[in-house]
C-alpha cells in the first residue's frame, strides 16, 4: 500500500468572509436599502466590519474619525451568522458588522424639522381659527345687544311724539280749546314740531342705512364755512336759551372757501353742535373756533359738558354706539350721529379728532381741505 508523498497537504476548507466577498460600496448599498425600509434614510452613517479575531476587515472612510466621539454617536452591533441555527454561544467565532450614527440625536432631529414646522403651523392656524370663531361669536353677541338697544332707542324715539300728537289731538277736540285761537294754534305747533322730530329720526335711519349700502354721494358745492357755522348756530338760539346756554365764536380763518355737500356737512355741523348741548347740564358753554394753514380750513368745537372716558373716545364713531351718561337722562338717539359724521369727513377727505376728559368737556377738530386760492 503507498503512502502519500511529501507533497500532499491537508487544507480545511474556509468559508470567504464578507471582506472577500463583497466590496465597501456593496455593503454600503445593501446597508442603505435597509435604511429605507426602516425609514432610516434622511440618516447618515458609518460602518465597519471585524473578523472573528477583531481585525478589522473592512470599513467607511469616516468611521475611524466618528468613532471617536462615543458621546453623540448612535452603536449597533450585529453579529453575521451564516445560519439562524448558530446560537448565542457560537456567535463570538464569527464577524461583526458595526453600525454607526454619527450625533444620531442631532441627525434625528433634523429630519424632523419639518415635521416640526408643519406642526406648529397646524397648531398657529387651529389657535387663529380658535380665535376668530371666538371674536365673530364676542361680535355676534355685541351685534345683537346694539341690535336691541337700536330697537329699544327707536321704539322710545317714536312713541314720545306719537303720545305727543295723541294728547296735542285730544286737546284739539275740546270745546274750550277751539273758542280760543291761541290754544289751536298752540297745539296745531306742538304737532308739528313733533311731526319735525318724528322725520328727523326717520331721516337719520334712511341715511344710516345708505352708509350701510356704500351710496353717500356729494353734491359738491363751493360754500363758505363761517356762514354755513353761523346759520347752524341760529338754529339752536332757542335750544340753548331754555338752558342757560352761550355760544362763542372765533373766526379766524382768513380764507374759508371750500367744496363741501351743502346738506351733509350742515347735518355734521349741527350733529356736532346738538352733541355738545345734550351732553352738558345747565350753563352750557360752547366755543366754535376756526384757523386756516396753506391746504386745510380747520373748526375746532369746544363744550364744558361732562365728557367721556377713555373707552367713549375710542368707540365713539362706532354705529349704534351710545355712551353712559350717568346720571344724565335727557339724552335721545340711536348712536348714529358720530357714526354719520365720521362717514361724511371721510368723504370729504377731511379728518376728525376727539379729546375729552371726564367732567370737563369735549373738543372736536375737524380739517377739511381748502378750495386753492384764485390767481
Amino acid at each position: 500500500m503507498g503512502g502519500f508523498n511529501s507533497d500532499f497537504h491537508l487544507h480545511v476548507i474556509k468559508p470567504l468572509t464578507i471582506g472577500e466577498k463583497f466590496s465597501v460600496d456593496e455593503v454600503s448599498a445593501k446597508l442603505r436599502k435597509e435604511f429605507l425600509t426602516d425609514e432610516w434614510h434622511h440618516l447618515e452613517f458609518e460602518f465597519a466590519i471585524y473578523s472573528s479575531t477583531q481585525e478589522i476587515e473592512m470599513l467607511t472612510g469616516g468611521y475611524e474619525k466618528a468613532s471617536l466621539d462615543t458621546g453623540v454617536n448612535k452603536v449597533f452591533i450585529i453579529p453575521i451568522l451564516p445560519d439562524e441555527s448558530i446560537t448565542l454561544d457560537d456567535m463570538a467565532s464569527y464577524e461583526q458588522l458595526i453600525v454607526l450614527i454619527p450625533n444620531y440625536t442631532k441627525q434625528v432631529w433634523a429630519s424632523l424639522e419639518w415635521v416640526i414646522i408643519g406642526a406648529g403651523v397646524f397648531m398657529l392656524i387651529i389657535i387663529a381659527a380658535f380665535y376668530v370663531t371666538v371674536r365673530s361669536l364676542l361680535n355676534q353677541k355685541k351685534l345683537s345687544e346694539i341690535k336691541s338697544d337700536f330697537i329699544n332707542n327707536m321704539t322710545h324715539e317714536f312713541k314720545t311724539p306719537l303720545a305727543t300728537i295723541s294728547l296735542a289731538v285730544d286737546a284739539l277736540k275740546n270745546e274750550k280749546v277751539l273758542a280760543s285761537p291761541e290754544k289751536r294754534e298752540y297745539f296745531r305747533s306742538i304737532i308739528k314740531e313733533e311731526n319735525i322730530r318724528m322725520n328727523k329720526h326717520v331721516e337719520t335711519i334712511l341715511q344710516a342705512a345708505l352708509m350701510d349700502r356704500q351710496e353717500l354721494k356729494l353734491n359738491l358745492s363751493e360754500v363758505h364755512l363761517h356762514e354755513m357755522l353761523a346759520q347752524v348756530l341760529d338754529n339752536y338760539v332757542l335750544q340753548l336759551q331754555s338752558r342757560n346756554g352761550k355760544v362763542e365764536t372765533l373766526f379766524n380763518a382768513k380764507y374759508d372757501l371750500i367744496s363741501v355737500d351743502e346738506v351733509h356737512f350742515s347735518n355734521l355741523l349741527s350733529n356736532l353742535i346738538d352733541n355738545a348741548i345734550k351732553y352738558s347740564n345747565e350753563n352750557i358753554f360752547i366755543k366754535v373756533s376756526t384757523h386756516s394753514t396753506t391746504k386745510v380750513l380747520v373748526i375746532r368745537i369746544e363744550d364744558n359738558g361732562i365728557g367721556m372716558s377713555k373707552e367713549t373716545v375710542k368707540r365713539i364713531f362706532e354705529k349704534f354706539y351710545r355712551a353712559h351718561t350717568g346720571n344724565l337722562h335727557n339724552v335721545k338717539g340711536f348712536g348714529l350721529g358720530m357714526s354719520y359724521v365720521k362717514t361724511v369727513i371721510d368723504a370729504h377727505k377731511g379728518k376728525i379728532r376727539v379729546e375729552s376728559t371726564l367732567g370737563k368737556g369735549s373738543i372736536f377738530t375737524i380739517e377739511i381741505p381748502l378750495l386753492p386760492l384764485s390767481a
